[in-house]
């Protein structure tokens, strides 16, 4: 029956989440983590592994966390899909090792499985299991479990060779994500219940390496936190309303997980917290522990698991603040585990009297919190439709107006991205990516000086913004300073050498300066670390053709054509590319695609009557130059390839 439990237990998992394999990445962490990412792009190398031990990006240590996206990346390169079904697949066989562990460590099937089911499907586990940028969430949870087995196994025949898989695997949790520092205590915990140890000197003592490891991984990551700029400050935000916050977090967490209602990829932290709120969760909060410790001898299952939900959410709860949000779903993802525990052995003894009712009740929960795991899964299959749910689901969420607003100007409906960028601004004028995004919308309009101040600000607000001083290179490009406008470029690369964007401007203010082999090399590094950039690969075809090298540009081009097939410009430059290569019928295809396009594209047109000319074809190329100088009469080149084009043709005819 155990072995039925669990691969019932996996196939559900599996099934509900299902739908991720045709979820895209988001725009919210996943490029850091993924998609905008050097090293996890390149696949998983000698180099990336030796990068993931040693880099504290994200402001965090998870060497694991950054190998295992680099393995899926190896494995099935950037589809999206597959990188959601890993994270499924992680999620399942943690949600199995939960039910195994607790059925070896108690022995109640029933019980142990509901547990399980709680954790593998209840919907405010969504957000661990759905977005890639929480791949830490779910590695980090395998690890938890298979450290708690092999603890269990270890407390039933105490050898070296067990100790050691059991802090081999919290090692493995430690380098996935910090927040398995707690789980120390849990063995403690688990220690009292179910496994029943007399808590002595030696108990404690045999902590003490998980201790010190935890410890350990403890201090680089404040510091870690601390240098990416992510722990906010007393003035940033005060003592006394962090810890308002937490309290009220606590209560607002156990609220959810009974009703899982008006949940959200980002909880604006509140501008101020009333007092009733953080007085009313404190004493709910003294009443539920001490009534745990009183009923610790009677109720040992009460006593662990609540306190299980109390310490592992410490690190998260925001006494120490990283980052804005006043709280996240994903932080419930290990603590419910320990709030499952009182559900399903609180129940069992109040229900032990008439188990069919109970069985009743407890399916009852079981389907409501499917249904809505399903519903609030299909919110997360792309940007705008997870942020118009946060829109939804919160107030003044000045993150989901901004991140809904870089999904839709992707999408080309750019008057729209700045509205939502201005309702952000609106709601926190100080967020400087809403700054810096509001600049490259109006940049994307040609509108450099209405950019100018919201970049300013940007820079004002974050000057290590390497975006902010690509933009701010962009604005200074507009106005023709080159020179000014290199220099914002190198700075930006200063802060992020990754930074495409950053090297393909310089290398456009290089060809621009006249310096076309330093423009080459800075255009071709823009491709090295953004292979799917087609900006780059436009101005890597210009320099190319300045350089007299028009195969190679024509390739530049048709790369370009392969990613924005309707872009005029494209195809109006691989045309001219492929004329001085000789390939006059294939330019001619190219310039007349540019006029289907664009009609009013005189250069396209004047190119075509060209390459008409150049092939004999008078009468063509007399119609495409009379009509360059129907759209632009001072055209003066096209009155004299007109006239020459007359002379040609009255030759042909003697």
């Amino acid at each position: 029956m155990a072995r039925a439990i669990a691969v019932l237990l996996f196939l559900a998992t599996c099934a509900v989440y299902s739908p991720v394999r045709n979820y895209a990445f988001l725009n919210y962490d996943d490029p850091d983590y993924v998609t905008a990412n050097l090293h996890v792009r390149a696949g998983l190398t000698a180099d990336g592994v030796r990068w993931a031990l040693q880099s504290t990006e994200g402001a965090n240590w998870f060497p694991l966390t950054w190998i295992s996206h680099m393995l899926d990346v190896q494995l099935f390169g950037m589809s999206s899909g597959f990188h959601h079904l890993t994270s499924v697949l992680l999620h399942a066989l943690s949600a199995v090792l939960l039910f195994v562990l607790l059925l070896r460590a108690t022995g109640a099937r029933w019980r142990s499985a509901f547990v399980a089911f709680v954790f593998a499907l209840h919907p405010l586990h969504v957000e661990s299991v759905a977005w890639i940028a929480e791949r830490k969430d779910v590695l980090c949870a395998l690890f938890w479990f298979l450290t708690l087995f092999a603890y269990v196994r270890y407390v039933e025949r105490r050898t070296v060779a067990r100790y050691a898989l059991m802090l081999a695997a919290f090692g493995c949790g430690l380098m996935s994500k910090p927040m398995i520092v707690t789980l120390p205590v849990v063995a403690l915990l688990l220690d009292i219940w179910p496994l029943k140890r007399a808590i002595t000197r030696a108990v404690i003592l045999e902590k003490l390496p998980m201790l010190a490891l935890a410890g350990a991984v403890s201090m680089v990551t404040f510091w870690a936190q601390q240098g990416g700029g992510a722990v906010l400050t007393t003035g940033q935000l005060p003592l006394s309303l962090r810890m308002g916050n937490a309290l009220w977090s606590y209560v607002v967490y156990l609220g959810k997980l009974f009703w899982p209602s008006g949940l959200a990829v980002f909880y604006p932290f509140p501008a101020e917290l009333p007092a009733w709120k953080a007085i009313a969760a404190g004493l709910a909060l003294a009443v539920i522990t001490s009534f745990a410790v009183r009923e610790r001898i009677r109720r040992p299952w009460l006593f662990a698991g609540w306190f299980w939900y109390l310490v592992t959410l410490l690190p998260v709860i925001g006494i120490v603040q990283v980052g804005l949000q006043a709280r996240a779903d994903r932080y419930t993802y290990i603590p419910s585990v320990g709030i499952a525990i009182v559900l399903a052995w609180g129940a069992a003894e109040m229900g032990a009297r008439r188990p069919r009712v109970l069985a009743a009740i407890a399916l009852l929960a079981c389907v409501g919190w499917v249904a809505a795991t399903r519903s609030y899964l299909a919110c997360w299959r792309d940007s705008a439709a997870l942020f118009r749910h946060a829109m939804a689901s919160t107030a003044g969420n000045y993150v989901a107006h901004n991140n809904l607003g870089v999904a839709l100007r992707s999408d080309g409906r750019t008057d729209e991205a700045i509205a939502h960028f201005r309702l952000a601004l609106a709601i926190r004028p100080a967020y400087s990516d809403a700054q810096n995004n509001m600049a490259e919308a109006l940049l994307a309009q040609g509108q450099a000086e209405e950019a100018a101040p919201y970049v300013r600000e940007a820079l004002r607000l974050q000057p290590s913004s390497a975006a902010a001083h690509v933009n701010f290179a962009a604005v200074l490009a507009r106005r023709g300073q080159i020179d000014e406008a290199a220099a914002q470029y190198r700075r930006a690369m200063r802060w992020n050498p990754a930074s495409a964007e950053a090297h393909c401007g310089l290398g456009v203010m290089r060809m621009e300066q006249g310096h076309a082999e330093d423009a080459l090399a800075s255009l071709r590094e823009a491709i090295r670390i953004k292979p799917d950039y087609p900006d780059a690969h436009y101005n890597l075809g210009r320099v190319l053709g300045m350089l007299g090298r028009p195969s190679e540009a024509a390739a530049e081009f048709a790369e370009v054509i392969r990613r924005r097939p309707e872009d005029a410009e494209a195809h109006f430059n691989l045309g001219t590319a492929l004329a001085a290569g000789e390939r006059m019928g294939d330019a001619i295809d190219e310039f007349r695609t540019a006029l289907r396009l664009r009609p009013e594209y005189v250069n396209a047109r004047f190119n075509l009557g060209t390459a008409f000319a150049a092939t004999d074809r008078f009468d063509e190329a007399i119609r495409e130059f009379s009509e360059v100088l129907r759209i632009q009469p001072e055209f003066a080149g096209a009155r004299r390839s007109l006239e020459q084009c007359r002379e040609l043709q009255a030759q042909s005819k003697r």
